[in-house]
């Protein structure tokens, strides 16, 4: 039985799942032809990206606000974004985490690291992350 908040038959329905500063956030898109929700990240000037996992896309946001923002848009299918390279091994590694067919055991491979390696790179990010996003709250930027 439907109810009269429900979105007509075949629609998309999307909600915040995560908001950030900067017009940054991650939204959650359901359609009933869809298995799951997925999770769309969108920034201003970003083509965006869409991920099955809700962790990838706050991962993704979570690069995007150590980067100081990046585009993909240009690199190729298998280019990766220069400002992505220039942050380092730890954003370099939590962003091959986003990509699909990677997981941690093939990027600690990549960096020839163990990959308990690589779940203290992705602290780091989200720690970085979260210092960049607070910065910009005291400075009143958002």
């Amino acid at each position: 039985m439907s109810t009269p908040d429900d979105p007509p038959h075949g629609e998309e329905r999307e909600s915040i799942h995560e908001e950030y500063v900067l017009g940054v956030r991650v939204v959650e898109v359901s359609s009933p032809e869809a298995d799951g929700p997925r999770y769309r990240f969108e920034a201003p000037d970003h083509q965006g990206r869409e991920f099955a996992d809700p962790e990838l896309a706050t991962l993704y946001a979570d690069v995007y606000f150590c980067t100081n923002g990046f585009v993909e848009e240009g690199t190729g299918e298998r280019g990766i974004p220069p400002e992505v390279i220039g942050a380092g091994r730890a954003v370099l590694a939590a962003y091959f985490l986003t990509l699909p067919g990677t997981d941690r055991d093939w990027v600690a491979s990549f960096f020839g690291k163990k990959p308990h390696r690589v779940r203290k790179y992705v602290e780091w990010v989200q720690g970085q992350a979260d210092e960049v996003r607070a910065g910009v709250r005291e400075q009143d930027v958002a």
